[in-house]
């Protein structure tokens, strides 16, 4: 194993070398060549190419250990309460007390039982990015095409590529014809990326790089000969995996609230130990005595009920989440949705629909026509001045979608028996054009047999445009269609004007107007144009119809968002949590998205990567309050991203279904990928998956999450206003020089058994419903707030009143010591049953809440009943707790004193209600 970590690490810098001395997009590609030692025409010989394989290692990305099962269970046992019971269970069993240390060891490992089987298996991101690039791939080796298997490409191979083809590795492209590389994945661009091989810019960003095809892309177009320049861990595939598996993943805020909360409890539980064993000694006890005593004490002193009331607790909040459509993948994770105070989000897939729509034609008479609908879907209307459009009837409007029709090469299949959906297949920008003439009663498939297309220029990134020759029976024509200010140079005249003349030019300024105003909404425009009566020349190319072709119209169209996403940031906004789009996208683009959803606020910016490269620490941080989007940006920048905000003391949820976004997902408190688009790599570097890719489902998540914390909340006021008011009667009693009121298995079957059968319960309560309009959960709130500290100091006074009292007043009045103790002990499950009751709200009154909202609730206290009753009336029972039975008179006194507890905090719920209402 660690020879092959020294390999990789090895082959990783080698790799990283080369790539750090070449930038090879800014390379020739007969420079890149000769810095291979390749060919371009002939490629590696295959003995050239098993050295290089032999030096460089396979194509592949190593896989790292898994954790096993057992880690996966030994990883429950890190908390410091843990680690406290055990110590309790371990002296206990050196006092000979087997049954309160089995006690103990089963909750213990019930709790790590249940953490294990939630988390499930263990991270695999690794596994995943392994299956992401495993395929075949075809080369040139010694002039001659052949099949290899993907892991066996090497620096310097010619990778052949076509239309459907997986890229197997990171190449520099040497030609290639009309190709287009679909990179949502690795750069988070929504449209496929046109490749053309001239040399750029060295600084020129990822998503930029036009002559460079990556692992872990498809090729959606045309076909292409590329130079391997970088496989296995070189690749920028490999770069992320590196990335992603050099990140660290930071403590949940339960986990850091529970360890430092831990860390009082022992010192607490230390300091009351030594306390007991002194005042025992100074009153003359023995040693013996005394020690048994202070263990007792301590045994109050810690929640045992804790750990797995916490566990339940989320496990619960997993369980309601996967029905809402999220698959949680770590337990923890739930706690952290309610804490979370920003939300990172990707744009393409989770804010929009990830499909192109035409929403708007602009026509050379200066009028605008919107149309309604969204995805591939053909269900819309055109309306124009208010009212709806009959395309049919409208001979400019008709002409403009006819051509988009025409020059265009992909395709949209209709529903079919098996699926009701419309099926794209080619550039989502071109299948848009399809829905939209299909809106407009035009058949796709009747225009293309009926102006058969005789010629064509294909797109390429230089010309920015795409041309195609039709017959018709008026003659040939030529239609041209591409980023309008490079048509617009092309053109001379509007339809129906046969020369240069001042009509012309005011329709091409009209239409130039219109494409800017498009462009400034976020639209990706074409301009379409015809030539009639032309024919295409491939040695002349454009230069053959300048200043003859006559603009038909402007064509609008972009990734809408989703309907729901605005509501969602809405609600969000509410609950002091801020949203901030991070995105590969461009930065116009994703602007006009995030003001649409309300994302960027007024004076927000937006930023790109080589503005935030730029950067310090120090002024990123100064704008981060200001900055709604961040476009253009790779997978380190993320990370910077999410740590920058991590400093500044939020907690963030990262969204993402790309594998560029693996390594701030795993950053993030809390990754969340999309399940329907997201990438293995992603799903499996996040905690918690949205199932139907929803962004407003992220939002429901969130308000489990903030149910989860608030019924975590409310068992602990349960657990420590029991715990603190069992200690306070302990060590009362022995400084007032009684015998103890409860023994040691008393208060272990109390904080189990009993506390453990109503707890469990109460965690189930059902949202308040205005979880989202409370703050977020400050990351640094301990678990003992300060409101809840002053209603345990309400609580615990008339638990320890009724129990003491009780005690002291029947041993006043000479019952036996047994049943005088076993009353108290009875008293004290009394009194926790009424104080559930106070713990279910913080502020309604327990005597007008719905108690048969929880019906669990209602079943733990009915059972927590009926074993009392057989823990005091059941031989066998009794004989282990050292009760004794007592008649029904003495059951309905204790049940009227155990109430003191319940109307004390009555009267305290009655003024906060009085004070609400004041303020």
């Amino acid at each position: 194993m660690l020879r092959s970590s020294m390999q990789n690490e090895q082959r990783r810098s080698q790799q990283a070398g080369l790539d750090d001395e070449h930038r090879w997009h800014a390379l020739h590609v007969d420079d890149a060549a000769a810095t291979l030692q390749s060919n371009l025409e002939l490629g590696l010989s295959e003995e050239h190419a098993a050295e290089r394989l032999a030096r460089f290692g396979p194509n592949v990305l190593p896989e790292h250990a898994r954790r096993s099962l057992a880690m996966v269970v030994l990883h429950q046992f890190r908390s410091p309460l843990i680690y406290l019971l055990l110590v309790a269970a371990l002296i206990a069993l050196l006092l000979g007390e087997i049954s309160d240390a089995l006690v103990i060891f089963v909750v213990v490992l019930l709790n790590a039982a249940i953490g294990a089987l939630q988390e499930g298996r263990a991270e695999s991101s690794m596994q995943a990015l392994r299956r992401l690039a495993s395929h075949k791939a075809r080369v040139l080796r010694s002039g001659h095409e052949q099949p290899i298997d993907a892991s066996d490409l090497v620096p310097g191979d010619l990778l052949l590529l076509a239309a459907g083809d997986a890229v197997a590795a990171d190449a520099r492209l040497v030609h290639g014809a009309a190709l287009q590389i679909a990179e949502a994945g690795l750069t988070g661009e929504s449209v496929p990326a046109v490749k053309d091989p001239a040399a750029l810019a060295p600084d020129t960003l990822l998503a930029d790089r036009s002559n460079m095809v990556h692992a872990g892309t498809h090729v959606t177009a045309g076909r292409a000969r590329a130079l391997v320049v970088a496989t296995g861990l070189g690749t920028e595939l490999g770069r992320i995996a590196t990335l992603a598996s050099a990140t660290l993943e930071p403590q949940t805020p339960l986990e850091r609230r529970v360890a430092e909360f831990g860390r009082y409890v022992i010192i607490a539980a230390l300091v009351v130990f030594v306390l007991m064993l002194g005042i025992g000694l100074l009153r003359g006890l023995g040693f013996a005595q005394v020690f048994m005593l202070a263990v007792s004490t301590l045994v109050g002193m810690v929640p045992e009920g804790l750990p797995v009331a916490m566990t339940i607790a989320l496990a619960i909040g997993v369980q309601r989440m996967a029905a809402r459509n999220t698959v949680v993948r770590r337990l923890s994770a739930v706690e952290t949705l309610g804490s979370t105070t920003l939300i990172c989000t990707d744009k393409t897939g989770t804010l929009t629909r990830n499909e192109m729509t035409v929403t708007a034609l602009a026509l050379p008479d200066a009028r605008e026509v919107s149309i309604s609908g969204v995805g591939y879907e053909p269900i819309g209307e055109l309306r124009t001045d208010g009212s709806e459009l009959d395309a049919g009837s409208n001979d400019a409007v008709r002409e403009l979608l006819q051509a988009a029709v025409l020059c265009n090469d992909s395709q949209l299949g209709g529903p079919d028996a098996l699926d009701a959906r419309w099926k794209p297949l080619g550039d989502p920008t071109e299948v848009a054009l399809l829905t939209v003439a299909i809106k407009a009663g035009l058949l796709p498939a009747e225009l293309r047999a009926r102006f058969v297309r005789r010629a064509e220029l294909p797109f390429d990134a230089t010309t920015k445009m795409m041309a195609t020759q039709h017959d018709s029976p008026d003659g040939c024509f030529v239609v041209i269609k591409g980023a309008p200010e490079l048509v617009f140079e092309l053109c001379s005249s509007a339809p129906g004007a046969g020369q240069q003349n001042e009509q012309s030019t005011r329709a091409r300024e009209q239409l130039r107007a219109s494409a800017h105003a498009m462009a400034e909404r976020a639209l990706r425009v074409l301009a379409i144009a015809i030539v009639r009566g032309g024919e295409i020349d491939g040695h002349a190319g454009y230069a053959a119809f300048a200043g003859r072709a006559s603009l038909l119209g402007l064509i609008g169209q972009l990734d809408p968002p989703r309907p729901e996403v605005a509501r969602a940031v809405g609600q969000c906004s509410a609950a002091g949590i801020r949203t901030v789009m991070v995105t590969g996208d461009h930065k116009a683009t994703g602007f006009a998205v995030a003001r649409t959803l309300g994302i960027a606020r007024p004076g927000d910016i937006a930023i790109d990567g080589r503005e935030l490269e730029q950067m310090s620490d120090a002024e990123l941080t100064g704008q981060l309050d200001s900055i709604a989007v961040f476009a253009r940006v790779h997978p380190a920048q993320k990370l910077r991203i999410v740590e920058a905000y991590q400093r500044q003391g939020q907690s963030v949820a990262m969204t993402g279904d790309g594998v560029n976004d693996a390594p701030a997902l795993m950053r993030a408190d809390v990754g969340v990928a999309m399940g329907v688009t997201g990438t293995d790599v992603a799903k499996d570097a996040a905690k918690i998956v949205i199932a139907d890719d929803n962004f407003a489902t992220l939002v429901a998540a969130i308000e489990e999450g903030r149910v989860v914390y608030r019924n975590i909340k409310k068992a602990i006021l349960l657990l420590f206003s029991t715990s603190f008011a069992e200690v306070t009667v302990l060590l009362l009693a022995l400084l007032l020089g009684y015998p103890l009121p409860f023994l040691a298995v008393q208060i272990l079957w109390n904080n189990l058994v009993t506390e453990g059968l109503i707890t469990v319960n109460l965690i189930m309560e059902p949202a308040e419903g205005d979880e989202m309009q409370r703050p977020p959960i400050a990351t640094d709130e301990p678990l003992l707030t300060r409101p809840l500290l002053t209603r345990i100091a309400v609580m615990v006074p008339a638990i320890v009143l009724s129990t003491l009292g009780w005690f002291i007043v029947r041993s006043a009045a000479g019952i036996p010591e047994a049943q005088v103790r076993t009353e108290t002990f009875t008293l004290l499950a009394i009194c926790e049953w009424y104080n559930v009751l106070n713990c279910r709200s913080d502020t309604r009154s327990a005597l007008t809440l719905d108690i048969f909202r929880n019906v669990w609730l209602v079943g733990g206290l009915l059972l927590g009943n009926l074993l009392q009753i057989a823990v005091v009336f059941w031989a066998p029972l009794a004989s282990v707790l050292h009760t004794v039975p007592f008649g029904w008179t003495e059951v309905l006194a204790l049940a009227a004193v155990g109430s003191l507890v319940l109307w004390v905090e009555e009267l305290r719920k009655l003024a906060v209600r009085r004070r609400i209402l004041r303020t």
